[in-house]
């Protein structure tokens, strides 16, 4: 596993063109994020989605959230929401709610499932990263059944040998995970209860 700076790594175009390549070839990435850590890979990469399965030892029918950073980054992985509804939540992002919407078809990280959760990140130095390199998944970086990581270090230790990448942000606030809301149906469902206070 190697180990990089978020600032570095957003001050380098060559190392944002090799960590797009690690990810379009199935590779996976610790990233920090408004909460926890998360493991990143590209949300299309059928082997990148198996990889991070088999380092959290997790359910592999279970779906898995995508961050990004644009319209555009939606549009790519699928979501067939109409931009009425979506202007509802960029009202909101970037914030640390994910929100359910329909995608056209399955996607890897959608584990077979025509919907997906996706969050703009409420943190400038990783939406910056995520605007270079695309929309990725965005898992929490812990194993399965155990607490998520707020530390690098801890990540390194726990999950360095499963993983190829450290994007080192320092601590995360750590704290309650996303909240998690189903706009799939209307009106929309919490489904997790988490740091941002949805209220409808």
């Amino acid at each position: 596993m190697r180990r990089i700076s978020i600032a570095e790594l957003n001050a380098s175009a060559e190392e944002l063109t090799n960590l797009r390549a690690l990810l379009a070839a199935g590779g996976v990435a610790a990233i920090p994020t408004e909460t926890f850590y998360g493991l990143a890979t590209n949300p299309k990469s059928e082997g990148g989605v198996r990889k991070i399965v088999a380092a959290k030892g997790r359910d592999d029918s279970k779906a898995m959230p995508v961050l990004f950073a644009s319209r555009e980054h939606l549009a790519h992985v699928g979501i067939t929401a109409p931009a009425a509804l979506l202007d509802r939540y960029f009202a909101i992002w970037p914030a640390p709610l994910t929100v359910v919407l329909p995608i056209e078809r399955p996607i890897a990280a959608s584990r077979g499932l025509c919907s997906l959760g996706v969050r703009m990140p409420a943190t400038r130095p990783l939406i910056l990263l995520v605007e270079s390199i695309g929309a990725v998944t965005g898992t929490s970086a812990n194993v399965s059944g155990e607490p998520p990581l707020n530390d690098p270090d801890a990540v390194a230790t726990v999950l360095g040998n499963r993983i190829d990448l450290l994007v080192d942000g320092g601590a995360t606030p750590g704290g309650a995970p996303s909240t998690i809301v189903d706009a799939t149906v209307d009106p929309p469902v919490i489904l997790r209860e988490g740091a941002h206070r949805w209220t409808g």
